[in-house]
């Protein structure tokens, strides 16, 4: 996926990431949702929250370069290595549970940006509580029959 070729000093890469690829790729993961949240930031969830699922990644679409572009959680074998590559930094809120901030896209080449976010993924449906994990294991049909019963339940009276 795109020109993997370096380009210029230090770790910096030739890079066709951005936040519309980053979007495509995190959405062809199994049992991935994504809400616009806090601002201008896109949110990825592995199952929806509705039903107990958690987010692994955050997609700043701000353009604001005092805030990083992507945050996603990294774990804690990876973290320490991570923070190590100029241009990722613990994630501001989130670095306590392991996730990392990236400043610019080409930190990574493609296919790394892919093996990171996939492990981010991984990491967190990893860590969903067996209730949600049976509800994600279901057809698609009666998980969004679920979903939407629990945000029937959720919503505000009055």
């Amino acid at each position: 996926m795109g020109n993997l070729l370096r380009s210029g000093p230090g770790s910096a890469y030739t890079s066709t990431m951005d936040a519309e690829r980053v979007r495509e790729y995190l959405l062809g993961l199994p049992h991935v949702v994504e809400t616009m949240q806090w601002g201008d930031n896109l949110v990825f969830w592995v199952g929806d929250k509705a039903i107990g699922g958690k987010m692994f990644a955050l997609v700043n679409l701000d353009g604001d370069a005092k805030h990083p572009l992507i945050s996603y959680a990294a774990g804690p074998e990876r973290f320490p290595e991570l923070v190590e590559i100029e241009g990722i930094v613990p994630a501001p809120y989130f670095a306590r549970i392991f996730w990392v901030a990236v400043k610019r896209w080409d930190v990574f080449r493609d296919a790394e940006w892919e093996r990171e976010l996939r492990a981010a993924h991984g990491i967190t449906l990893a860590k969903l509580p067996p209730k949600t994990r049976k509800v994600l294991a279901l057809p698609l049909k009666e998980q969004r029959k679920m979903v939407a019963d629990r945000r029937k339940l959720d919503k505000p009276k009055g």
